[in-house]
């Protein structure tokens, strides 16, 4: 298990900040091809929160929170395959405790809300949730993992398969989502989520690591 380098570990907003920026992925990062979104980034010193009506929205950081970055890209539709969105998102908090929160808080939003709406022409549903702390099923990367798995639909399209990945190192908490277009299969949208999130929990790794 990767224990961090205490005096590496952010305590103020700048150094969450300046730590989240580093981890989460830009587009050149998921590969060759992939553009940004617009936005391309969120909001400094917001986070998304799920509102009671199942609405993604974003709030002010709380206290706890020092940082939480998220960056938007895609993939173009190519190839007689259709567009893939893709989301990567880091957020550092100033306990342990309040990144462990945040993957609980997680895992009983999907029982709250197996239907979500990402934003207002775009639904998630059938959503389905399955926790992984270390240790369990081979699972040595992060001290807890989360993997929620649904479908995705946009205001006239064609349901496609939808991932969202977090994985937590200590007081930090990094995601992914990948939103796969027609043609791409669930393994594919796996592969691409489960490389992108490996590639944040390095950078995390590598960032506090004493020497």
């Amino acid at each position: 298990m990767f224990t961090p380098d205490a005096s590496l570990v952010p305590r103020t907003s700048q150094d969450g900040r300046g730590l989240a920026e580093s981890v989460v992925l830009t587009p050149g990062d998921w590969g060759r091809g992939y553009v940004a979104q617009e936005p391309a980034e969120s909001a400094p010193g917001t986070w998304a929160v799920l509102d009671e009506s199942c609405r993604w929205e974003r709030e002010k950081l709380p206290r706890a929170v020092l940082a939480s970055t998220s960056r938007y890209s895609r993939l173009p539709a190519g190839g007689g395959k259709g567009a893939v969105k893709v989301t990567a998102v880091a957020t550092v908090h100033a306990s342990v405790l309040g990144a462990d929160e945040q993957l609980s808080a997680t895992l009983e939003e999907v029982l709250r809300c197996p239907e979500q709406q990402p934003r207002s022409d775009e639904r998630i549903t059938g959503l389905m949730s399955l926790g992984t702390p270390f240790g369990a099923r081979d699972q040595e990367y992060a001290d807890d993992s989360l993997l929620e798995a649904g479908q995705y639909v946009e205001y006239g399209g064609a349901a496609q398969p939808y991932r969202w990945m977090l994985a937590r190192l200590g007081t930090v908490v990094v995601a992914v989502s990948v939103t796969g277009g027609t043609g791409y299969t669930e393994q594919e949208i796996n592969h691409m989520g489960s490389k992108a999130l490996a590639q944040m929990l390095t950078r995390v790794e590598q960032r506090l690591k004493g020497k």
